[in-house]
């Protein structure tokens, strides 16, 4: 029964002259009073439920643009990230490689294939290995003719050391020998010049 009907029975029995069955009047009234609280609390329950599912899809809403936002600010990160990696000027644009012809001659045979070749991004990372591998052998080169060039150097050097050695001591052995030679010329006596006489007379 509608709350605004027991309402208008409610407000007839009040205002009705009909005064000979009052108790049966007031058991009418009891019980459009006990309907209408029935009511009430129908209503208020189906309020309450109303309130409940309102609020909770509030918050599936609420959640889903949270959501939502989350996802475009994504978006516009990841569009963000994509733009700097296009503008981003890597560094082996700027290393000088070996050309495509001698990549071709002296790769390995699985980094020229036909599938890497037709590769472009393929291409360029085994192009930036093979580089690298060569630089690392020539620069394992470079470190073994630079030992045997300091090798050699040390060597070198000892010699020259020894060289020296062996001319000051020449130099000191000659110096010797030159003060023995002076001490010798000044204990020996010359010896006088011989003359030579003639054994035949002249003619008179």
């Amino acid at each position: 029964m509608d709350a605004d009907l027991i309402i208008d029975k409610l407000v007839a029995l009040v205002t009705t002259d009909d005064v000979d069955d009052p108790q049966s009047n007031h058991i009418l009234a009891a019980a459009l009073i006990s309907r209408l609280k029935a009511v009430n609390r129908a209503f208020n329950q189906a309020t309450r439920l109303t309130r409940e599912t309102t609020t909770a899809a509030r918050q599936e809403m609420d959640q889903s643009h949270l959501g939502l936002q989350n996802l475009l600010y994504e978006k516009q990160h990841l569009e963000r990230e994509i733009q700097k990696c296009r503008q981003f000027a890597s560094i082996y644009q700027d290393v000088p490689l070996y050309s495509l012809e001698d990549f071709i001659k002296l790769a390995p045979e699985q980094a020229r294939s036909s599938e890497a070749l037709a590769d472009e991004h393929q291409l360029m990372l085994n192009r930036l290995s093979f580089e690298l591998a060569e630089r690392t052998r020539l620069d394992q080169q470079k470190k073994e003719i630079l030992q045997v060039k300091k090798d050699l150097l040390k060597e070198s050097k000892a010699k020259q050391t020894t060289m020296d050695n062996i001319k000051a001591h020449i130099d000191q052995v000659s110096q010797l020998a030159s003060d023995i030679q002076r001490k010798v010329d000044e204990l020996v006596l010359p010896i006088p010049p011989i003359v030579e006489s003639s054994n035949y007379d002249t003619p008179s």
